[in-house]
């Protein structure tokens, strides 16, 4: 039972990734990082499946090694992470919201820019 839930959580959680590569708002890496983790206990071989996957491997390797990021993947994730960000504080326009978005957005683009950067 345990593996059934911990694969059925780690593909819902590579779906949201997969959709995360095309809208800016919802973010790839955690996602397929929580796939990883519960592929890597509820099914090796869905875990060497998405280790080898050309789509998701170099997320994983970058993140296992902490090999880097390439530079321009660092830009265009903050240049899209703010262009979502407000265009969802344009819409919402509640100031809370607004003001927590912010505080997301803060976060992110600090955690992003101390990632280290691997020269392609």
């Amino acid at each position: 039972m345990k593996n059934i839930i911990l694969i059925t959580i780690g593909l819902l959680s590579l779906v949201l990734g997969m959709i995360g590569i095309f809208l800016p708002l919802l973010p790839t890496t955690p996602f397929v990082l929580l796939s990883a983790g519960c592929f890597s206990i509820g099914s090796p071989r869905l875990s060497e499946k998405l280790t080898r996957s050309k789509i998701f491997g170099s997320y994983l390797e970058n993140y296992r090694y902490k090999t880097g990021v390439p530079r321009k993947a660092k830009v265009r994730a903050i240049v899209f992470l703010w262009v979502g960000l407000t265009v969802s504080m344009i819409i919402i326009k509640t100031p809370i919201i607004i003001g927590l978005l912010f505080v997301i957005g803060i976060l992110v683009t600090i955690h992003l820019a101390c990632l280290r950067v691997r020269e392609d």
